[in-house]
């Protein structure tokens, strides 16, 4: 039983965790196709049709009973959600890798949290008193993440010299390093997309209360996503029906895997864990995905480590440790909140479904409407 409420409890993490490490392998893959020549426009159209394959016959089947009706509002704000994602924070998102590198983007997207906490504290998702010692942390933990990610953008330092880089050919060596120009467009592009990525993360929480069908409102997104992109795409690449074209290589593995991992399973994921803990505390952990792909990307695409973008990481991290202290108690089990529960009344249900007050049986509110009518029901059950 007790490893059953573990579990329990430790199930958000573990999501989150495991959805951090998939969008590492995105970062990677992303990064080697693009090196390749994939246009980000049309990869992100690629991207979100495997998605929408994938999760549409699951949505169809599972969330049958589950689905509500759609309305006007739901479509349009589901329009939005698919504008906001999958279009301008994910091709934002590239164009900056591809003036960077895979570790700097990934590094760079951790001036996420911060954005959705502000925007959380703003819509009123997030509770903060500026009394308390962890508000406190937690605003002083979205500060460092900021810091960290500022020091990992004008902060270069001397490279660290990875044993697995040396004699190894990248494409940012190909291309004489990553300026500081570079730098400072790249990471201008992918604050504008963490902060379109934290208006939809912001509106998903909010479209999730009134559509609680995780897989259908997946499918959805990508499915506009797709429409959506693909307009921008051929706006674009006018004329250059190449950069449709692909094989199999590079191009196909990151569209696969970005369109199953991390515009199918990881929308769904993200909404369950939001719906039960918000979402500032899915973005969190964002930082968990930089050290992945830092390890990673030093193997597969011989990316340098400098000391500068190695001391910003650390600052992060310390961010993210304030934030996720701060918001430790910020979450309780609906089984911990209803013992909680002042009982105001001492009530009994009686056999016929009225309440005495004078029996010692303490209830809820919710307990007393919900036994009442089941012994309502039961009564009228005997009559018959």
């Amino acid at each position: 039983m007790k490893f059953q409420v573990l579990f329990r409890r430790a199930k958000p993490f573990l999501a989150v965790v495991f959805l951090q490490v998939g969008l590492a392998g995105m970062d990677i893959a992303s990064k080697a196709a693009l090196n390749e020549g994939m246009s980000n426009y049309v990869f992100v159209v690629y991207r979100h049709i495997v998605a929408f394959l994938v999760i549409a016959p699951f949505a169809v089947i599972l969330d049958k009973k589950v689905r509500p009706r759609m309305t006007l509002l739901t479509f349009g704000k589901l329009m939005l959600m698919s504008l906001l994602e999958p279009v301008i924070d994910q091709n934002l998102y590239f164009l900056g890798m591809k003036y960077t590198t895979a570790t700097f983007a990934s590094a760079m997207a951790n001036v996420l949290p911060a954005i959705t906490f502000l925007m959380a504290c703003f819509f009123r998702l997030e509770k903060v008193q500026l009394m308390s010692i962890r508000s406190q942390a937690k605003i002083v933990g979205t500060i460092a993440t900021v810091a960290g990610a500022m020091i990992m953008t004008l902060v270069r330092g001397p490279d660290i010299g990875l044993p697995w880089t040396h004699g190894r050919s990248s494409h940012e060596n190909q291309n004489n390093g990553v300026t500081l120009k570079h730098s400072i467009k790249g990471s201008i592009m992918i604050t504008i997309g963490c902060f379109s990525w934290a208006c939809f993360m912001i509106l998903q929480a909010v479209t999730l209360k009134t559509y609680p069908a995780e897989l259908s409102l997946t499918a959805w997104i990508c499915f506009l996503g797709t429409i959506e992109g693909a307009i921008v795409a051929v706006a674009v690449e006018r004329g250059n029906t190449a950069v449709w074209s692909i094989g199999w290589d590079y191009k196909l593995l990151a569209a696969v895997y970005s369109g199953i991992f991390c515009s199918g399973i990881a929308y769904y994921v993200q909404g369950l864990v939001m719906k039960e803990r918000g979402p500032v505390f899915v973005t969190a952990f964002s930082p968990l995905s930089m050290v992945v792909v830092a390890i990673i990307s030093s193997f597969i695409l011989a990316e340098k480590m400098y000391l500068g973008r190695l001391f910003g990481a650390i600052v992060i991290v310390l961010g993210l440790y304030f934030v996720v202290w701060g918001k430790k108690n910020d979450h309780k089990s609906p089984a911990m909140k209803e013992q909680e529960i002042p009982v105001k009344q001492m009530v009994n249900i009686t056999d016929d479904g009225t309440i005495n007050g004078h029996s010692i049986c303490e209830v809820t509110i919710d307990e007393v409407r919900r036994e009442g009518a089941v012994a309502g029901v039961e009564r009228l059950n005997n009559k018959n």
